[in-house]
């Protein structure tokens, strides 16, 4: 069992690869990312994949994975114990708050060292016309009630995620055309609701077509961060279409790394604080 580790110093990716044992809790580009440089790169370093199993035909590396939850807090705390793992990474989605929560209780728990993996999020340019809501709940209420936008119906380009369409409920007049890897629950979604399923990463030109296409005149999505969805927010910039922009929920104290190459300086550093405390 590892000691809390010291921030990853500037060399550390030139340490020595030791024996490492890590769970890196997924679903994320910089998951992948992490997940290859392991497996590639840091033959003793035994490395476990988790995903909570949302999408049904995820891109998996070769390495050792597991799909689905674990129990709570008491069953993360157990797996860890009972796999003798030496640290875990969270390399969740920026707005997977509750295994994000879960995994600082049970690594708490168990004394074990615990970085968050996160991309950046997204900075609006003097081009944009971003309004900040702090929920999707906000997001939706802002649609029914707001005047900009309940006035006259909207074309709303809808990518919050295949869950969170329910809270749309609530502003019916609009059209809504919304697009996920995975399709939603049909009960879930407004009325007037055009589905699209893909995944990304999305061009610039298609979005551009895709929007003008549909006559977007509002995009509602999540600051996620990253590049693979970015071309959205580009489009909408350059048709002068408003963007409703979910905040990302408060951070917690978690040591964090904005990509894998500082994740894996963690780990070696991680390796580093067991070879002094031996």
């Amino acid at each position: 069992m590892l000691p809390a580790p010291t921030p990853p110093c500037t060399h550390a990716e030139n340490a020595m690869p030791l024996s490492l044992r890590v769970l890196v809790l997924g679903g994320t580009t910089e998951a992948s990312n992490l997940c290859r440089i392991l497996s590639t790169t840091w033959p003793t370093c035994h490395a476990v994949l988790s995903l909570a199993g949302a999408t049904s035909q995820p891109h998996l590396p070769d390495m050792t994975t597991r799909i689905g939850g674990f129990g709570g807090v008491a069953g993360l705390t157990n797996w860890l114990h009972d796999h003798a793992m030496d640290a875990v990474v969270d390399a969740t989605h920026p707005f997977a708050t509750q295994m994000s929560q879960h995994a600082a209780i049970a690594c708490a728990t168990a004394h074990l060292p615990l970085l968050r993996l996160e991309r950046p999020g997204w900075t609006a340019t003097p081009q944009d016309t971003w309004f900040m809501v702090p929920s999707i709940a906000e997001a939706a209420r802002t649609l029914a009630r707001s005047g900009r936008w309940n006035s006259t119906p909207q074309s709303v380009f809808l990518t919050t995620g295949r869950k969170e369409t329910r809270p749309f409920l609530t502003a019916p007049q609009h059209q809504y055309l919304f697009r996920s890897i995975e399709p939603p629950c049909p009960a879930d979604l407004p009325p007037h609701t055009h589905v699209i399923c893909a995944r990304g990463p999305f061009d610039l030109a298609a979005e551009l077509k895709l929007m003008r296409k549909h006559r977007i005149t509002v995009l509602v999505t999540k600051n996620s961060g990253g590049t693979a969805t970015y071309a959205k927010l580009e489009a909408a910039r350059m048709l002068d279409v408003p963007v409703l922009m979910v905040a990302r929920p408060t951070t917690q104290g978690t040591p964090h790394a904005k990509d894998a190459a500082a994740a894996l300086a963690w780990l070696h550093q991680c390796t580093a604080s067991t070879l002094r405390a031996v």
